[in-house]
């Protein structure tokens, strides 16, 4: 028995295997395309230092042309969690870290989303072809035992062949499930790590921003204190 006569031999097998592999494909599209394509940010370190630069600068107007140009990058998980560390830098460091966290973890959300599909579906579309095997099985020795000897090698080789195709079709759609689970996480992990960077090299910045800032405060105060002492030495 060959493979498509399978397929149309046992249609209420095959469809759920048959529909377990669209929605495996569907999903392996749309996260490829989001984790390599949509996520990262091009050009990261040209951003980050563009960013540093407006944070770094004295004047408010600044900050807001760094706020601008995480708004440039809607769809990226970094672009975000930066964008809220800055709309939360004039309150305290406390509350900046609680915003970071919460940004984080939203954006750990959407990086993650549906990949996880992939390995349930690797395991379904397995036992669906088990299941296919064991129902070819049974039906092959139902079929044998009310057959006529002529019949019999004929009848047991056509249920044995059902039972592997249901195999070879479950484990069709399992493998690459699992590979490209496998490679969809590793990207994953890879792209969460960097948000993770992205949030403590923001706070970093907004530390530096309120050290630089605090210090030109202190020489200021200090400079007419100095010319105080001066006169009354004179």
């Amino acid at each position: 028995m060959g493979f498509f006569e399978f397929v149309a031999n046992n249609l209420s097998h095959v469809a759920p295997l048959l529909l377990a592999g669209v929605i495996a494909v569907a999903i392996i599209a749309e996260r490829a395309r989001a984790l390599f394509s949509v996520y990262p940010i091009p050009n990261a370190q040209g951003f980050f230092d563009k960013l540093t630069d407006l944070i770094m600068s004295p004047s408010g107007a600044k900050l807001q042309e760094a706020i601008a140009l995480c708004d440039k990058y809607p769809e990226k998980p970094a672009a975000r969690v930066i964008k809220q560390a800055l709309l939360r830098s004039h309150q305290p460091e406390s509350l900046i870290e609680h915003g970071l966290q919460l940004a984080v973890g939203e954006a750990t959300q959407s990086i993650q989303k549906r990949t996880s599909f992939l390995a349930t579906i690797a395991n379904v579309a397995t036992l669906l072809g088990l299941f296919g095997t064991i129902a070819g099985l049974i039906s092959s020795f139902e079929a044998v035992g009310h057959a006529d000897p002529q019949q019999k090698a004929t009848l047991l080789a056509n249920g044995i062949s059902t039972a592997m195709n249901a195999t070879m079709l479950g484990l069709g759609i399992a493998i690459p499930c699992m590979v490209a689970f496998s490679f969809l996480m590793n990207r994953t992990n890879r792209l969460i790590a960097e948000v993770d960077h992205s949030a403590v090299k923001a706070l970093d910045i907004l530390k530096q921003r309120y050290y630089a800032a605090e210090t030109s405060a202190l020489g200021s105060d200090e400079a007419p204190s100095n010319v105080t002492q001066m006169r009354k030495a004179a």
